[in-house]
């Protein structure tokens, strides 16, 4: 097992109202601790400061990895969720089909319609140009 999993099954059988202190869950862990798994204090602290950041324990007095700890209540509900029986969904009464009437004498069948080939063409997009403004005529003088 690992030691977040030791460490939220220490909390949760010590059931401490105001939370857990990390000596008491540190004891717990290490008589729940397997004989071949060896004790390493450094992953142990790492998994309560992990377990904190995560959401998972809440830490109600002390800083770090000191301090008290308690199951936070989105894991109690994730717990209780697990253990849950799950509910088979009830299937849904077959409905019974109404009697089958014989169909009258079958069709011919027709040949499959052939699919139409036709190409799609695409419009070329004309780029307008911006015509350039006429030039002003110069009014030519009118001869007399």
């Amino acid at each position: 097992m690992s030691y977040k999993a030791l460490i939220i099954k220490a909390v949760e059988e010590l059931k401490d109202r105001k939370g857990s202190s990390t000596q008491t869950i540190k004891k717990q862990v290490q008589a729940d601790m397997p004989a071949d798994k060896k004790w390493l204090n450094t992953m142990f602290l790492q998994a309560l400061k992990r377990l904190t950041a995560d959401g998972d324990l809440i830490q109600v007095k002390g800083v770090g990895a000191s301090g008290s700890f308690k199951i936070s209540p989105e894991l109690k509900k994730k717990r209780a969720d697990a253990l849950k029986p799950k509910k088979k969904p009830k299937k849904a009464a077959p409905k019974k089909k109404p009697a089958t009437k014989k169909k009258a004498a079958p069709k011919k069948k027709t040949a499959p319609k052939k699919k139409s080939t036709k190409k799609v063409v695409k419009k070329k997009k004309t780029t307008t140009k911006k015509k350039a403004a006429p030039k002003k005529k110069t009014a030519s003088k009118k001869k007399p």
